[in-house]
């Protein structure tokens, strides 16, 4: 049976895997899903040779990642060149950047079905603003639901929700609700919200679950 590891950001993704999706690819025929931890989104050398590491120490295994593209460096493969594209269009530059680079290490023998990267746009807190009624009512803002909303419509899916310092999803969140903690409020939300809701508002959110979902199949 097939094991996942997540290369995960920190530990708001890390909660979510735990919480929320593990169970899900459970269900789906996966044997393990874990995290590592990368500690911040710092280099991608340091990235990759965790990546590198685990692909070579099981190969009957698969690796993703689950990084978000909001304070993602410039030195990442794909980043600049996905700069001038649209919210989808900046994640995958990163994400097939991400892939080759990882399928050039692994050398010429390597399944590149085995990585599945992923790159959250712009933040794992726009995924929230997929139900804005249950993520206020998940963290004990009820009230909060139409000034979520009108976040949320002003914007053609919650992944392009932007990601300057100021307007980030999280700081959008953190503005209306002083003391918001990201990990423990941003994993009540999901879990409340679902992933069904999810994939319906977020597709390339959704294009990822798909692709971990096949590697069961």
């Amino acid at each position: 049976m097939t094991r996942l590891l997540v290369h995960a950001e920190g530990q708001t993704e890390e909660s979510f895997v735990n919480a929320v999706l593990a169970p899900h690819l459970y269900e789906q025929g996966f044997r393990s899903v874990d995290v590592l931890l990368l500690g911040g989104i710092g280099s991608w050398k340091a990235a990759r040779q965790d990546v590198v590491d685990h692909l070579k120490e099981d190969p009957n295994s698969f690796a993703t990642t689950m990084v978000d593209y909001y304070g993602m460096p410039a030195s990442w493969p794909g980043r600049k060149a996905g700069s001038g594209l649209a919210a989808t269009g900046k994640a995958e530059a990163v994400e097939a950047a991400l892939a080759q680079d990882i399928a050039r290490k692994m050398g010429p023998c390597f399944d590149s079905r085995r990585f599945v990267p992923y790159v959250a746009m712009h933040e794992f807190e726009a995924l929230l603003f997929s139900d804005c009624a249950r993520f206020a009512d998940a963290i004990g803002q009820p009230q909060l639901t139409m000034r979520f909303q009108r976040i949320r419509n002003a914007f053609l899916t919650p992944e392009e929700i932007d990601d300057s310092p100021e307007t980030a999803p999280s700081k959008r969140v953190q503005a209306l609700v002083p003391g918001y903690r990201k990990p423990l409020f941003g994993t009540l939300a999901a879990q409340e919200i679902g992933l069904r809701r999810m994939r319906r508002e977020c597709p390339h959110f959704a294009e990822w679950l798909a692709r971990l979902e096949v590697c069961v199949a």
